[in-house]
């Protein structure tokens, strides 16, 4: 057994428990129960900590580690891998071939076993990565395109003056000053329009390689005293490239990106590979052919040549291998140049899963962070026979799990709760998992036992129809389809069938429509990347807390604005950690550590700003409490418990106003966009499109979340969401199916209509799955 001894992690309040090993172990619990703090933030964090204190404290600052739990006492626990729904700083260069090193394979057998031309030499198998001097493409570097800079995508207004702002893509403020001013003391007129100026004046601005030094002299302002300086002067191509290549900031690389024109490289013609290592082939296609094809496809291409004694059976057993076990986990669809960032997290991590399969490690403790997220019904058996395989192989399995289908096939079941937040943190149930029956105080035993019906569908009647005709992009080819107006519509199929292509194409087409629907898009992607963004910043309820507390008697003697509450503003945070509420420790031949600010132990503000009491609570006092706290400590607010009644209708009542931002997961931080959304009270002619708005959802989250999307629809709203939970599907007013697999085998309509008529459509792989649930309560 894994015994775990006074666990104090976030939320747990001194939690004792112990888990089998060499057992598939499902930790439940609703949202924010504490369920990932015993999985992740005890167990995994233990087993890492206790494996890094063998590393030399020179190779332990390179690995990134997380924090050494509050706990008494971890024993029995072996080595572990962690599987999280985290994705690291996305790159157009890591792909799937990359991340599961199929692509070191796959060059091997290119350099050692494809056809080269007559008289060709032989390649080593760097010169098919296009990520190595030997194999990229030399006139776009391995990218496949190029960017280049023009007079019309850095002018895109040639009848403003240099004053005005011609040159769109200089920064603003003091920069862009700075370079018009340079340009004056060099001797350029700043006030003729720009279609008016010499064109070798012109081109000598916008793309010179020159960099000269002058004295500015800078205008005059009222009241600022302005001294002569040495400005250097940059052209705008160089300012825009540099920005594009260097920055750091996707913010700002995006802005550079915009002032850029792209263009498929002439050399390779988008391959991203020199012309000698496109020449090889293997079974008739190149190294760009092969990675392009699905895994699934992939797989059935090499089946032939694994076996035999040459070169190419010793290396496509393995290789075929990889490829099934990505088919057997739902990702099939996926070819090996499919680029990271187009992935979603869930099959980010069951990419990782699919590698973990051919590791053959023994003896190792996986813990996964909801395996099943993003997986259609009929991939999730495919996975449970994973889970069990690395079980068999002598591991220990531990998920953090929603899908009920999974949970039933653990051997060993910890259900942590009751509620969520301050009312969470207990183990209610730790043991085989049929003896979760008796534990009346579980919000997973009724979905777990017995499934109340998904509510019927109400089969509103459409207000319109928005037309979608011959749609191709990415698998959809051609595709026709009618999106009712006015009514739920959810959109389903296998993962890879096209479902949020399809919601970005209607997306598109709503925008473009003459009726004038406004089109709101809520996705996963953070709410901030800095811990200074939080949940009361997004919402703008800490602008009505910060008038509050300037409202004060206290306040108003002392001269304090609503300015003065903000930790962003020098006057009211803490002066030594900035409002940071921690300090920044530099380690020698360690990671940077943070640590509480000793002066304002984490509250972010100076003593003379938490002086000020509203209710005999200080502004960080109501920045710690959660959305339900501060729902009953603010309810005579008007602005304040509208924001936070919003919250309570989407399920996350748990979370503290001052939550950072990044600590929030992919779907809660959907559904803060959708709660700052329905502060709104104009809903209708307004389409909401959400993708698989219930990832990361308890039922009983899913259950909130699912109500409040209907009453969108009855304010007058339209809601269309891709989704694979059966009890939203079956109580939708309409449903598009697609299918019937992914990638190239997907993209088509395979039926449309109510819940009902879906449920019975041959030929869907959504329709078993959904004729079950809705006979299951005789609906």
């Amino acid at each position: 057994m894994v015994r775990v001894r006074g666990a104090r992690v976030h939320n747990l309040r001194d939690v004792t428990v112990a888990v089998p090993r060499g057992a598939v172990v499902a930790f439940t619990g609703v949202s924010g129960s504490g369920k990932s703090s015993l999985a992740f933030g005890t167990l995994f964090a233990q087993a890492q900590h206790r494996y890094l204190e063998s590393v030399s404290p020179y190779a332990r600052r390179l690995l990134r580690q997380v924090e050494a739990p509050q706990v008494d006492a971890v024993t029995g626990m072996p080595p572990a891998v962690a599987l999280e729904q985290r994705r690291s700083v996305p790159s157009s260069r890591s792909t799937v071939g990359t991340i599961s090193t199929m692509s070191n394979l796959l060059r091997m057998l290119l350099s050692r076993c494809g056809a080269y031309p007559p008289g060709a030499p032989r390649l080593d198998s760097d010169a098919f990565s296009p990520n190595t001097p030997a194999g990229a493409c030399p006139e776009c570097h391995g990218q496949g395109v190029l960017h280049r800079v023009t007079e019309r995508s850095l002018v895109p207004d040639d009848s403003l003056s240099i004053r005005q702002g011609a040159v769109a893509s200089w920064p603003g403020a003091w920069q862009g000053k700075n370079l018009r001013d340079i340009l004056g003391a060099l001797g350029h007129d700043l006030d003729r329009p720009w279609r008016e100026l010499p064109a070798a004046e012109r081109e000598w601005i916008l793309f010179t390689d020159e960099q000269p030094v002058v004295t500015v002299h800078p205008e005059r302002e009222p009241g600022r005293v302005q001294r002569p300086y040495r400005g250097k002067y940059g052209s705008a191509r160089r300012l825009v490239l540099k920005a594009f290549a260097e920055s750091r900031s996707e913010a700002a690389r995006a802005r550079a990106a915009a002032f850029l024109e792209q263009s498929v490289c002439p050399n390779c013609h988008g391959h991203r590979l020199r012309p000698e290592a496109l020449a090889v082939t293997f079974a008739g296609l190149n190294v760009t052919g092969l990675a392009a094809l699905p895994a699934a496809r992939l797989a059935e291409l090499l089946r032939p040549h694994t076996a035999g004694d040459g070169p190419a059976a010793l290396i496509t057993p393995d290789l075929a291998d990889r490829l099934t076990a990505l088919d057997r986990l739902g990702l099939g669809y996926l070819s090996l140049d499919r680029t990271a960032p187009t992935l979603s997290t869930g099959e980010l991590q069951r990419l990782r899963l699919a590698t973990q399969l051919r590791s053959g490690l023994f003896g190792v403790v996986y813990v996964l962070d909801e395996p099943s997220a993003g997986l259609h019904p009929a991939d999730t058996e495919a996975l449970r026979r994973v889970l069990a395989e690395l079980r068999a192989a002598g591991n220990s399995v531990f998920v953090v799990e929603h899908d009920m289908a999974v949970v039933r096939g653990a051997d060993w079941l910890v259900d942590v709760g009751p509620a969520a937040g301050s009312g969470g943190g207990r183990i209610l149930h730790s043991g085989p998992v049929d003896g979760l029956r008796a534990v009346d105080a579980s919000a997973t035993r009724r979905f777990l036992f017995d499934p109340p019906p998904p509510p019927p569908s109400r089969h509103r009647a459409p207000t319109g129809t928005l037309r979608l005709r011959g749609v191709t992009r990415h698998n959809l080819r051609d595709l026709d389809a009618d999106v009712p107006l006015g009514v739920l519509t959810a959109v389903t199929g296998v993962s890879g069938a096209g479902k949020s292509t399809l919601l970005a194409a209607v997306a598109e087409a709503a925008a473009e429509a003459a009726d004038g629907h406004r089109v709101v898009t809520f996705d996963q992607t953070p709410l901030g990347r800095t811990p200074r963004s939080n949940l009361a910043t997004y919402t703008g309820l800490l602008d009505t807390v910060r008038r509050l507390f300037a409202a004060t008697e206290e306040a108003k003697a002392r001269g304090y604005g609503a300015g003065r509450f903000s930790f962003n503003v020098a006057a009211g945070r803490c002066p030594t950690c900035e409002g940071a509420g921690a300090i920044e420790v530099e380690l020698l031949f360690l990671p940077t550590a943070w640590s509480p600010c000793p002066d304002c132990h984490g509250s972010r503000y100076n003593p003379q700003t938490l002086q000020v009491t509203y209710r005999g609570a200080t502004i960080a006092d109501v920045l710690a409490r959660t959305v339900d706290e501060a729902a009953a400590f603010l309810a005579d607010t008007p602005a304040a418990a509208r924001v936070l009644t919003t919250l309570q209708q989407v399920g996350l009542g748990y979370l503290r106003l001052g939550q950072p931002a990044p600590e929030l997961s992919g779907g809660e931080a959907q559904r803060v966009k959708l709660a700052a959304e329905l502060q709104h009270a104009h809903r209708s002619r307004t389409l909401y499109l959400l993708d698989e708005p219930t990832t990361g959802l308890h039922p009983a989250d899913s259950e909130v979340l699912t109500a409040q999307l209907h009453r969108l629809v009855d304010a007058g709203a339209t809601v269309l969401v891709a989704e694979h939970d059966l009890d939203l599907i079956a109580g939708a007013d309409h449903v598009i199916d697609l299918g019937p697999g992914g990638g190239d085998a997907g993209g088509r309509v395979l039926a449309t209509g109510t819940p009902t008529a879906v449920a019975t459509a041959p030929g869907s792989r959504t329709a078993p799955y959904l004729a079950n649930r809705l006979s299951r309560h005789g609906s």
